[in-house]
């Protein structure tokens, strides 16, 4: 019987490891962290690059927010529909549109958007850069590992703006139901249901 059990444990172990067996990888046993000696990579604007368009040519492959059903956000601070993101993985920056950081949703005072994508695309604006490195410089004072391994900008706007513990209250429902997504170092501000549109 015991020799049944652990054929059936071994054989189970070689069925989760399959897909990793049959293409010559191995799984990886450790979180990938950014080092902390490794240098962090900001957004930066290149001379020129505000207020004109890129080519296509000019930009290989971009990252982006990938998730939303309407409306994506890629790592050049742009946020458009999501008919408009190109093969590249970036928005089409001749599309009209497609805006650089947006704002729109955003209230500036909280840093807090109605919006995802906006939060990232407001996030990579380069005056957010000093509030940002705060951010950084109390998440490795207080181990925060999600906030430490971000190795750049946009991972950090990524990570900033996804909804946390911090956007609810009573651990099911929203600090504030309009503005949940967060870039600043302060969770969302309580919206009473009275203020609510």
């Amino acid at each position: 019987m015991v020799g049944l059990i652990l054929t059936v444990v071994l054989l189970g172990h070689s069925y989760s490891s399959l897909p990793s067996l049959l293409s010559g990888q191995q799984e990886p046993s450790i979180l990938r962290l950014r080092k902390l000696n490794q240098p962090f990579n900001w957004h930066e604007e290149e001379a020129g690059e505000v207020g004109r368009n890129i080519s296509e040519e000019e930009v290989a492959t971009c990252r982006n927010s990938v998730q939303g059903k309407v409306v994506i956000a890629d790592d050049r601070g742009q946020v458009c529909p999501r008919v408009h993101l190109l093969d590249t993985g970036c928005c089409d920056s001749n599309s009209s549109l497609t805006s650089k950081y947006s704002c729109a949703s955003c209230d500036p005072s909280s840093g807090c958007c109605g919006r995802y994508e906006e939060c990232i695309s407001c996030c990579l604006r380069p005056e957010q850069r000093p509030g940002l490195q705060q951010i950084l410089n109390r998440a490795a004072e207080s181990n925060n590992v999600l906030l430490v391994s971000v190795a750049d900008h946009f991972e950090l706007c990524l990570a900033k703006c996804r909804t946390s513990s911090s956007s609810v209250q009573h651990e099911n429902t929203y600090r504030n139901k309009v503005n949940k997504y967060c870039y600043g170092h302060l969770p969302p501000p309580t919206l009473a249901s009275s203020e609510l549109p």
